[in-house]
C-alpha cells in the first residue's frame, strides 16, 4: 500500500488521508478522488494532498474488516456492512454473549492492523444489541494479513446462547420478622430480572425456614415442570449444612458450589435437584440492582453451565462499587436509501410558558403555527407526516383540517416532551428508515432544511443522526435512523434526546445552517411577537 502527498492530478484513483477544507471546499477524508475531485482542488487552489494507494495483493479496509467478522459470527450473530473499515456485529436474538477468548486474542495477534473487540463474556444482551465491532486501522492491509485473521479466528468465535429456561419456580422461606412486602418485593424484582429472557415465575410458595417443608416445596415445584428453581432463605445460608442445602440434599439433589467472589453476592448457592438448577439466592437478589446473583442467573436461564472453576475465576472484575445499568438495545441500520424517512410534529404540549393560549394555535401572517410547520412538513421529501397531539388535540387537528397527516393522540401529553416522541416514533411505519422530529412551534423550518437533513442521511456512511448546526450550535429538527428507535423509546420527562446525540457523537453528521431558525421556538409570547416582527 502507498501512501503520501500527490499533487490532484496524480491522485487520481488514491484515497484521502485527512479531510481537507479550503474556501469553500470540503473533501471528507476516505474520499476517492475521481475527475471532480481534481477539477475542485484545482479550482480551490490546492496543490498537493496525502492519499493512499491500494497495490497488487492488498484488500481495501471494508473488505478486510468484512471478511474477519464474518469469519468470527457464530449463531445468533448478525453482521452489518462495513464501511470507514468497520464491520460492527449485532445480536440477532436474545440471550447470553459466549466469547472464544483465545480466538479474539489470536485475531488481535496477526498484524496491529487488525483489531477485534467485543462485549465482556457472558454478558446478556438483546436482540440487536451491538456486540462487537472488528476495525481496520488503515485504508487496506494485505491479503496475506486479512487471511491470516480469518484462518486464526476459526469458525463461530462469537456466538449467542439463546434464553431456553423459561419455567422458574420460587421458594420464599420465613422467619418472625420478615415482612410480607419484602416477599412481595423479591418476587416482583424477580419477574422484571426473568422478564428480558422471556422467562416467568410459574408458581411460588412461602414456606417457614425449615429443610422439610422446603424440601418438600421444592420438590412440588419441580412437579410443576420448574425449569430453574430460585430460594430466598428469610436467612442468608451460612454453611453447607444449613437449611437451603440441607433441603436440596433431602429431595435426592446436589450442593455443585457454595459462595462466590462477587461482591454483592457471595452467600450465592448453586446446586441441582432431578438435573434442574436450584439457586439458593444471596441477600441481594432481592434488589433491582445488578450484582452477582445476575451473572449466574442469565447464564442459566440460557442453558449455560456454570461450572466451579468458572465461579471462581469471577473475582477479578468481581467488586461491584456502583449500580451498572444494561445498554438499551440498538437494532442494526437498514443499508438503504434514504428516501423513507417519516416526519413527526410534535403538537401536544400544554404551552405553560404562554401562559395561557395554546402556542400552536397562535398566528403568524395569518396562519397557525402548527400548520405552518406541518405544511412545511408535507412539502419536504418526508414519506409521510405524523402529528402528535395531546393538550387541547381537538383544536390542534382542527387547525389541521384539509391536510394530509396521521394524528396520533398522546395521552401522557402532562408528562412532558418525552412521552409525545415516544408516541411519535412508536407510530413510525416499519418501511421507514428513520424519522425527523420537528417541534410544532418552530414555524421558521422549512421544507429545505428538512430536504437537506434527509439527503445527507446516509446509514451506509455512518450518517445516522442529522443535525442543523450554526456557529457551533446544534439545533432542530433532528434525524434519528431507526438503529436509535428504542432507546428513543427509554426517554423521560420534559427532556429531549440531546443526551443520546452526545452519546452517539461518531455517528452524527452536521448540516450547516444559516440564520436562527433552526432555533427559534415560540415559547413565550415575547418569541412570538418577535417573530411577528421579523
Amino acid at each position: 500500500m502507498k501512501f503520501g502527498p500527490a499533487s490532484p492530478a496524480e491522485a487520481i484513483g488514491g484515497v484521502t488521508v485527512h479531510t481537507l477544507r479550503q474556501g469553500a471546499l470540503v473533501l471528507k477524508k476516505g474520499t476517492t478522488i475521481g475527475q471532480a475531485e481534481v477539477e475542485a482542488l484545482d479550482k480551490a487552489g490546492v496543490k498537493e494532498i496525502v492519499v493512499v494507494r491500494l497495490e497488487d495483493g492488498d484488500v481495501s479496509e471494508d473488505v478486510a474488516a468484512a471478511s474477519i467478522a464474518q469469519a468470527v459470527a457464530g449463531d445468533g450473530v448478525n453482521v452489518e456492512r462495513a464501511f470507514t473499515g468497520r464491520a460492527n456485529l449485532f445480536a440477532a436474538k436474545a440471550g447470553v454473549l459466549v466469547v472464544d477468548r483465545a480466538a479474539v486474542d489470536r485475531i488481535n495477534g496477526v498484524d496491529e492492523a487488525i483489531t477485534f473487540a467485543t462485549l465482556a463474556a457472558y454478558k446478556p444482551v438483546v436482540e440487536g444489541e451491538m456486540i462487537a465491532t472488528v476495525k481496520l486501522i488503515p485504508f487496506g492491509v494485505e491479503a496475506s494479513l486479512r487471511d491470516a485473521a480469518v484462518a486464526v479466528a476459526g469458525q463461530g468465535a462469537l456466538k449467542i446462547a439463546p434464553f431456553t429456561v423459561k419455567r422458574v419456580g420460587v421458594v420464599s422461606t420465613l422467619l418472625p420478622g420478615l415482612a410480607p412486602k419484602v416477599i412481595e418485593k423479591t418476587l416482583r424484582v424477580t419477574a422484571e430480572r426473568l422478564a428480558p429472557a422471556g422467562s416467568t415465575i410459574i408458581a411460588e410458595r412461602r414456606v417457614p425456614h425449615d429443610e422439610a417443608m422446603l424440601a418438600s416445596s421444592i420438590k412440588e415445584l419441580l412437579g410443576l415442570g420448574a425449569e430453574l428453581v430460585i430460594v430466598f432463605g428469610a436467612s442468608a445460608i451460612a454453611d453447607r449444612r444449613d437449611v437451603i442445602p440441607a433441603a436440596i440434599a433431602e429431595i435426592g439433589g446436589a450442593i455443585e458450589h457454595f459462595g462466590m467472589p462477587v461482591d454483592p453476592g457471595n452467600l450465592l448457592l448453586i446446586g441441582s435437584a432431578g438435573g434442574v438448577p436450584v439457586l439458593g439466592a444471596p441477600g441481594c437478589a432481592r434488589s433491582p440492582v445488578e450484582n452477582g446473583f445476575d451473572w449466574v442467573l442469565m447464564r442459566l436461564l440460557a442453558g449455560l453451565k456454570v461450572t466451579r472453576a468458572e465461579l471462581t475465576g469471577m473475582g477479578v472484575g468481581g467488586l461491584l462499587m456502583e449500580i451498572v445499568t444494561r445498554p438499551q438495545p440498538r437494532t442494526v441500520a437498514e443499508i438503504e436509501a434514504n428516501r423513507h424517512v417519516a416526519a413527526i410534529v410534535l403538537a401536544a404540549g400544554r404551552s405553560t410558558r404562554m401562559g395561557g393560549p395554546n402556542k400552536l394555535l397562535a398566528e403568524l401572517d395569518g396562519k397557525k403555527l402548527v400548520r405552518i410547520v406541518a405544511e412545511q412538513a408535507l412539502a419536504s421529501k418526508a414519506s409521510e407526516v405524523i402529528v402528535v397531539t395531546g393538550h387541547q388535540a381537538e383544536l390542534v387537528e382542527q387547525a389541521l383540517s384539509g391536510l394530509k397527516v396521521r394524528f396520533v393522540r398522546n395521552p401522557d401529553f402532562a408528562g412532558g416532551l418525552a412521552s409525545s416522541v415516544k408516541a411519535g416514533i412508536a407510530a413510525v411505519p416499519e418501511k421507514a428508515d428513520g424519522a425527523i422530529v420537528c417541534l410544532g412551534d418552530m414555524p421558521l423550518i422549512d421544507s429545505k432544511l428538512i430536504d437537506h437533513l434527509i439527503e445527507t442521511f446516509a446509514p451506509d456512511r455512518g450518517q445516522l443522526i442529522v443535525v442543523p448546526v450554526s456557529d457551533g450550535r446544534r439545533g432542530n429538527p433532528v434525524l434519528w435512523a431507526r438503529r436509535f428507535f428504542r432507546e428513543l423509546m427509554t426517554l423521560d420527562g420534559d427532556i429531549g434526546a440531546r443526551h443520546l446525540i452526545a452519546k452517539h457523537a461518531e455517528a452524527v453528521a452536521e448540516v450547516a445552517v444559516e440564520g436562527h431558525g433552526a432555533f427559534l421556538d415560540i415559547d413565550t409570547p415575547q418569541a412570538l411577537e418577535a417573530a411577528r416582527r421579523g
